[in-house]
């Protein structure tokens, strides 16, 4: 025990005082002053590289929403024992009342309660890095800001206090910039340079997704600064915000939102607080709220078959109305009933109503609320057989099982429901067991308070459960779990939606159970995808662009997925690869994750995406993977991008993302979409590779062999200048001159059709030059450019004269090197 808790109940009766006044709140930067570690500032080594992150995210942000295409500068220096970071950016600037509050105030931001996507959303990451470098040089951070057309830039000076969350302004004042609008930010840190391939991979990798950016990076060390110009000038597409989607609130959120709501009625709280919800939909979800919220009334078929007088059992609840009004209100009940296959307890109360008004209208007499009432519990006796059933036989120890009231309404109900579970039951199940399962239902259906037959499905799924379980204990046959699905699902499907008008939004605020029915119904309903434009994923061609950017390689490929949906959110998954070249041979391919066009740099190995990337079979698409699991090996660069109003990440340093199935499944879908181009690749590469080692052999075989034929038989030594072409089935581009006629033979020894580009280059003016050719004349070179198309097996000539003293030279494409023979 504890000399607080040893002390209780002694006669100190201020312990609990003492206690309570030392309590307080924490703010926000106070919190994050001794956790810093939470937000990635946790070493020297990595605070420098997250703050260096969070204010180029910042710039890009800035310049986006503007609509300018950003020209960033990163400089690091060494300031005595501390290290000075610099980021500049062209954006839009920042007003003079919003500076401290951006760069001073934690939780301070725009993009919080925005369902768009953005790469900040809390409004921590620039104020924390801002806390950090205060806490670790004990110096202010100084921001310069200049917003377009102002003549001066405003300075600050500025610090967090971390008691209150709220900037402490050092200094303040109007200065020049040569900027004609952007912000600067400026910090020194105890910070150090160990994490240097870490800040380049930052920097790198922000260049790949940022295509549009023109970045900068100068620091110590480096001879020069790294830059990466941009690889277009299309900004990304702009977003727009969107409305929470149904599938995606709880329970907590859902009141919230009730209560906040102007709406009065469910459906126009759904179409007006919801994305993809209209009036159908929301006519959808309030049907499925009704039938948790009233539950269904079970539904029955009407007494339609000459058993029942029932035009009889009307005219009799029926009194003082006159015969003739009254038969022809009883002929048209039963008219409306036989053309019906079933009906529930409100419908038969919708069908008296309707023909009580049209006979009123037509007569004149009167069916007032008794004689409809009493004409209502006289059909549903009728259609229930609760009047005039017959009491059924059970097993003597079953009897007492049930209500007093079980043994009304068999007759019918009996007749109902075994139709129903002899419709959806295996045939294996004998007639006694069907017919023990049906009788039992009934009686427990007569037996219910609501003499209208209305269940929840949750009351249904435990009705079912009893009355078989009472056929397995008196009967002793199975009923097992698969039967009672069926038979449950079987009754549900044939019940029927109330028309019962929903609570009012401000009845349900209150009310817990009747709040979790509505969303149990939104998420039941099936509603349209949130619409992605609050999304803005790269695409594959600029997702590529930026990929040869940055990386010499020889095959690039990239492919971006069709949005999908977690928790309500929106989010797009986007592949690129990139083989060869100059990437490094050894070791492990390089992977690039990046979450809204930002790279995350740390926590690789607790990613959902380096997961998936492991799982993936690499050997099936060309790569090398020692084990059959793991990144693979090999020159190559593996980049995947996820776009969401809201990833889901594993901290809060925003260093990995969640393993959420939805979204582990669209990675794997896009890396082996942009994987099944490289596998093509790596093979026409092998089978290139294969034809130029067999066309090497041939080359050096078939001039030996001619001489050894020539030889032998004392013949003139055969012309093989085709037949390599022949052999390999190469297109085979030969030259022919006869005097001043120059004759260019394309022969096609392929499978396909192939269209050469041949250009020649000639040192004098060509003349009768056939075909469809370009001539250009370059600085006294002449230039005659053909573009056949020949067929497989078919021959192109392309002809022109030129003087017997002239030089020629002759240059091919669009076919590849393996596949081609010249002999010009």
């Amino acid at each position: 025990m504890t000399s607080i808790q040893s002390t209780l109940g002694e006669g100190d009766e201020d312990i609990a005082e003492e206690l309570a006044r030392g309590q307080r709140e924490i703010s926000i930067a106070e919190f994050f002053e001794k956790n810093k570690h939470m937000l990635g500032f946790d070493s020297g080594a990595r605070g420098l590289v997250t703050a260096v992150k969070e204010a180029v995210d910042n710039a890009l942000d800035a310049t986006e929403e503007a609509e300018i295409l950003p020209d960033i500068y990163v400089e690091i220096r060494e300031v005595d024992d501390y290290l000075r970071v610099v980021v500049e950016d062209n954006g839009p600037g920042i007003t003079k009342e919003q500076v401290p509050k951006v760069f001073g105030k934690l939780l301070y931001g725009s993009r919080f309660h925005a369902r768009e996507q953005s790469r900040g959303q809390q409004g921590i990451g620039i104020s924390a890095a801002v806390l950090y470098s205060q806490l670790t040089s004990g110096k202010p951070a100084k921001i310069t800001s200049r917003t377009q057309g102002r003549p001066e830039a405003q300075y600050f000076e500025l610090i967090i206090d971390t008691d209150d969350n709220e900037p402490e302004i050092k200094e303040s004042r109007e200065t020049s910039w040569d900027r004609s609008h952007g912000t600067r930010i400026e910090l020194e840190m105890e910070a150090n340079m160990r994490a240097r391939t870490q800040l380049h991979d930052y920097i790198r990798h922000t260049a790949v997704v940022n295509p549009h950016a023109r970045i900068e990076l100068r620091e110590p060390g480096l001879e020069e600064p790294m830059k990466f110009e941009r690889a277009t000038d299309q900004l990304p597409d702009p977003t727009e915000e969107i409305r929470p989607h149904p599938h995606g609130v709880e329970l907590g959120t859902l009141r919230k939102m009730l209560a906040a709501t102007e709406s009065y009625s469910v459906s126009g709280f759904l179409q007006g607080e919801f994305t993809r919800v209209g009036k159908k939909t929301a006519d959808k979800v309030v049907d499925n709220f009704r039938d948790r919220h009233f539950g269904r009334e079970l539904s029955w078929t009407p007494p339609t078959d000459g058993a029942v007088d029932l035009a009889g059992v009307i005219e009799a609840a029926v009194a003082n109305k006159g015969a003739s009004a009254t038969a022809d209100f009883a002929r048209r009940v039963v008219d409306e009933l036989d053309g019906r296959d079933r009906v529930a307890h409100h419908e038969v109360r919708e069908i008296v109503d309707g023909c009580a008004e049209a006979v009123e209208n037509e007569t004149g007499t009167r069916f007032g609320t008794t004689v409809r009432e009493n004409t209502v519990d006289a059909v549903w006796a009728a259609i229930t057989d609760t009047g005039n059933g017959e009491s059924g036989s059970d097993d003597a120890g079953e009897s007492g099982s049930d209500d007093a009231g079980a043994d009304a309404g068999e007759n019918r109900l009996t007749a109902n429901m075994y139709a129903v579970v002899d419709d959806v039951t295996s045939t294996r199940k004998d007639e006694t067991t069907k017919r023990g399962i049906a009788e039992r239902l009934a009686r427990k259906v007569a037996a219910l308070d609501d003499d209208r037959h209305r269940l929840t499905h949750r009351a249904l799924v435990a009705l079912v459960d009893a009355a078989a379980d009472d056929t397995v204990e008196y009967d002793e046959v199975t009923f097992g779990d698969t039967a009672r699905e069926k038979v449950v699902e079987a009754v549900w499907d044939r019940a029927r939606t109330v028309s019962d008008e929903p609570p009012k939004v401000r009845e349900i605020v209150d009310d817990r159970d009747c709040a979790r029915a509505l969303l149990e119904a939104m998420r039941e309903t099936d509603i349209l995808a949130p619409p992605t434009t609050c999304l803005s994923p790269i695409s594959a061609g600029l997702i590529e662009a930026g990929l040869r950017e940055v990386f010499d390689a020889d095959f690039y490929a990239a492919a971006t997925r069709d949005a999908e949906v977690h928790a309500g959110d929106p989010f797009v998954v986007e592949a690129g690869i990139a083989y060869g070249g100059d990437l490094p041979a050894e070791g492990s391919a390089d992977l690039l994750r990046f979450a809204n066009r930002v790279p995350l740099v740390y926590q690789q190995g607790a990613c959902a995406i380096t997961n998936v990337v492991k799982t993936i079979g690499w050997r099936n698409y060309g790569l090398d993977q020692p084990g059959g699991s793991g990144v693979p090996n090999g020159p190559a660069v593996i980049a995947v991008h996820v776009a969401s109003t809201n990833v889901p990440f594993t901290s809060e340093s925003k260093d990995a993302v969640a393993n959420v199935p939805a979204i582990e499944d669209e990675v794997e879908l896009a890396i082996r979409e942009a994987a099944r181009e490289l596998k093509s690749y790596l093979n026409r590469r092998r089978s290139m590779q294969k034809r130029r080692q067999k066309q090497e052999v041939l080359g050096k075989i078939l001039p030996e062999m001619a001489d050894k034929l020539s030889e032998v038989t004392g013949r003139e030594r055969p012309n093989i200048d085709g037949a390599l072409a022949r052999i390999m089935n190469n297109v085979s581009v030969e030259r022919v001159v006869e005097g001043e006629t120059v004759t260019v033979v394309v022969e096609n020894y392929s499978g396909r059709t192939e269209s050469p580009e041949i250009t020649d280059i000639l040192s004098a003016e060509p003349g009768d030059v056939n075909g469809d050719a370009q001539v250009v004349d370059l600085d006294g070179e002449w230039f005659v450019k053909w573009s056949p198309s020949v067929p497989a097996g078919e021959t192109a000539e392309l002809s022109y004269t030129l003087p017997e003293d002239a030089d020629f030279d002759i240059d091919v494409d669009g076919v590849e090197a393996e596949k081609l023979t010249v002999n010009a």
